[in-house]
């Protein structure tokens, strides 16, 4: 069940960074504007999907948002030739240490604590 959240939540991720990616494309092409309506519903949908599976909010969207920003940023570099410069770098290194954090308390804090049964 835990494989499922996560592969639902990777979903939710790609969709998302796809739908904004063509928000950028979509400037030049508005056809794209589809993409960008129909994948922020979808992702939506699916990031709904894994909160019913079980996987704890903060955790869902934070992970979500920040596996989000990070993939834009990278991606928009190798697809539209944006700067990734040195504090952009920073900066999804940055999520990229704050989304661990919050996974390791969520687990932490779902963890039983003195041998407790949860």
């Amino acid at each position: 069940m835990k494989a499922r959240r996560w592969a639902v939540l990777a979903l939710a991720i790609a969709v998302e960074v796809a739908a904004t990616l063509s928000l950028k494309a979509a400037l030049e092409v508005p056809v794209f504007y589809v993409i960008v309506v129909l994948g922020y519903a979808t992702a939506l949908v699916l990031l709904a999907i894994c909160l019913r599976l079980g996987m704890p909010i903060g955790v869902a969207y934070g992970i979500w948002g920040a596996v989000g920003v990070a993939a834009t940023a990278l991606l928009a570099t190798a697809i539209f030739g944006e700067a990734l410069t040195p504090l952009t770098g920073a900066g999804v290194a940055l999520i990229a240490t704050g989304v661990l954090t919050v996974e390791m308390g969520s687990q932490r804090a779902q963890r039983p604590e003195n041998g407790e049964p949860s």
